[in-house]
């Protein structure tokens, strides 16, 4: 379902909605978010925009990455934790990016001034009822922690390789929380979907799953009065990029004319 947001405050209701949870009686929403600086752009994975045999890649990218890394004894020899860090430094995987905070992925939805003449989406999945597709296996260990993600930990109690999470008949999504590698990751509140079939899509595998997600489309005449407050609400690079960088990045784009 698509919901387009034509002000302000139609953004927030279409960003929150659904949050009450009764089993708490409080405002938890079951929803993650993605979000793009154009509505048409899809949610294929990095390893898949690679193209060519990506899915026969997948294995070479990721073990001449853990060849050639810095040694880190944090990361051992867990397949999840080096997927992570992996994807976390720019290699293409199968991992997608998403965050629990729909203000983050509103900002990466409008912090490509280039494309502000474009409108922008952001995806919106309830990874909590995602989980019931799950195959019984994997569900139960994340049960058992009362989780709705998994940590690499957790993860490899039951599957320990890519060749294991390929080897499942069925194409399911799961989620991984990615250690605090740094805290570009804590300040994003990320975490990632993963689908058993690295060249499966993932629209196609929700379009396949009715009633669990939703996009907002964000009209380009929106996207300044968003920018705005954002900033004002101190939702900018300098605090999801920490460092010098991210600095640079904040005052480039907010001293850029309109």
């Amino acid at each position: 379902m698509e919901i387009v947001a034509n002000s302000w405050a139609e953004v927030q209701e279409a960003l929150f909605r659904d949050s009450w949870d009764d089993r708490l009686s409080r405002h938890r929403s079951p929803f993650i978010y993605r979000g793009l600086n154009l509505s048409g752009h899809g949610l294929e994975t990095s390893l898949q925009r690679l193209g060519g045999p990506y899915d026969r890649l997948e294995r070479h990218l990721l073990r001449n990455f853990r060849k050639y890394a810095h040694s880190d004894d944090n990361f051992g020899g867990s397949t999840w934790n080096w997927l992570a860090l992996a994807q976390h430094h720019g290699l293409p995987t199968r991992l997608l990016d998403w965050t629990y905070s729909p203000y983050v992925a509103l900002h990466f939805a409008t912090n490509e001034l280039e494309h502000f003449g474009e409108d922008a989406r952001i995806w919106c999945l309830n990874y909590v009822d995602l989980n019931q597709f799950i195959p019984e296996k994997l569900r139960s260990v994340i049960e058992k922690e009362s989780s709705n993600v998994y940590t690499p930990e957790l993860l490899d109690t039951v599957i320990r390789t890519l060749d294991e999470l390929s080897d499942f008949k069925e194409t399911f999504l799961l989620f991984l929380e990615p250690p605090s590698i740094d805290n570009r990751i804590v300040n994003q509140y990320a975490l990632f979907s993963m689908l058993s079939k690295s060249e499966a899509l993932l629209e196609d595998w929700l379009h396949d799953h009715p009633g669990q997600f939703y996009s907002i489309r964000i009209p380009a005449a929106l996207k300044w009065e968003i920018r705005d407050k954002l900033d004002q609400a101190n939702i900018t690079e300098r605090v999801l990029f920490p460092g010098l960088g991210g600095l640079s990045l904040w005052l480039k784009r907010h001293y850029s004319s309109r």
